[in-house]
């Protein structure tokens, strides 16, 4: 790719400037939702959208919609326009045409014939037992000399496990991550299809992105990103990880009234809620309001500081 770099990383460490002011030298933020469409969006989701929508509002910025639709066997047809409607009835408005990942693969061959020039790459023969059992751990570098056994390959994004990976997160502060226990990543899966870490990247630098607001079950892959992004002559984005929406025992989100799709008849209230779960105080009376009338009152007095360094919020 070799983007000329706006990064403030160096090395393996990338800083951003606080969450009150912009974090480029020219003040421009493009930020994104990359919803994907293997289901409906939720509670969650929402949560997701609102906070990458406020904070690309309250610095003037622009707000894009990718659709991550790579993973075609988990596709649901029908989801994608689904998902597009819903934002719709929440009173989100984006900026540019919606993006699809399926649309640009000469885009992800382009960047990892770069990575294999550069031999960041190798092929990895593991079965996915062996990924699992090796999960909590990292990868173990089985095949780093050479595939183990003679059969179909994944490609694996060679990390240097000398050292670890710094950034200062904008929501969350300082964050750390040891390379070495979170192992060589996976950018082409054994089927062909090119994996989300490898594609992140690739379409954050193909459409401008500046800022990355997501939810914090995405805050370690923001160490492979950084890898990727340095190893592609790539700008890092600021990043900043929103708490995580769980269950009240702190499980992931079940099959319950917190998960189900969202129900565009209750726009207003939904919003509210996840207004709530993100500290934001609604006044009273603003219910009454329509959803572009409450994210106006909310792009207004959007405040990260309420959810600083927390990494998880549990649903009511």
């Amino acid at each position: 790719m070799n983007a000329a770099s706006g990064s403030t990383a160096t090395g393996t460490t990338a800083t951003d400037s606080p969450a009150s002011r912009p974090d480029t030298e020219t003040g421009r933020y493009v930020g994104r939702f990359a919803p994907s469409p293997t289901g409906s969006l939720h509670l969650g989701s929402l949560v997701a959208a609102l906070g990458s929508f406020l904070d690309a509002r309250r610095h003037g910025g622009r707000w894009q919609v990718r659709m991550e639709d790579l993973d075609t066997p988990r596709v649901i047809r029908g989801c994608a326009d689904q998902i597009l409607r819903t934002l719709e009835r929440f009173g989100f408005e984006w900026d540019g045409e919606v993006t699809w990942q399926s649309r640009h693969l000469e885009r992800y061959a382009a960047a990892l014939a770069e990575l294999r020039t550069g031999h960041y790459t190798f092929e990895c023969s593991c079965s996915r037992r062996l990924r699992a059992e090796n999960e909590d751990r990292g990868y173990p570098g089985t095949c780093r000399d050479k595939p183990a056994t003679p059969t179909p390959t994944a490609t694996r994004f060679r990390v240097d496990e000398r050292q670890s990976v710094t950034f200062q997160d904008r929501f969350q502060g300082p964050c750390q991550f040891d390379l070495r226990t979170m192992g060589d990543v996976v950018v082409r899966r054994r089927d062909g299809i090119f994996a989300y870490q490898l594609a992140v990247v690739v379409d954050d630098v193909a459409e401008g992105v500046t800022h990355v607001v997501r939810g914090a079950d995405l805050l370690a892959s923001t160490a492979w990103q950084v890898c990727l992004q340095r190893a592609l002559g790539a700008p890092t984005p600021a990043y900043a990880h929103l708490p995580l929406i769980v269950e009240p025992d702190g499980a992931k989100l079940a099959k319950s009234r917190r998960s189900v799709p969202l129900d565009g008849q209750q726009s207003a209230p939904l919003l509210l809620a996840a207004l709530e779960l993100l500290r934001q105080s609604p006044p009273p009376g603003l219910e009454l309001e329509s959803p572009r009338g409450i994210l106006e009152w909310s792009v207004a007095h959007w405040n990260p500081a309420a959810f600083r360094a927390i990494r998880a919020l549990p649903a009511s």
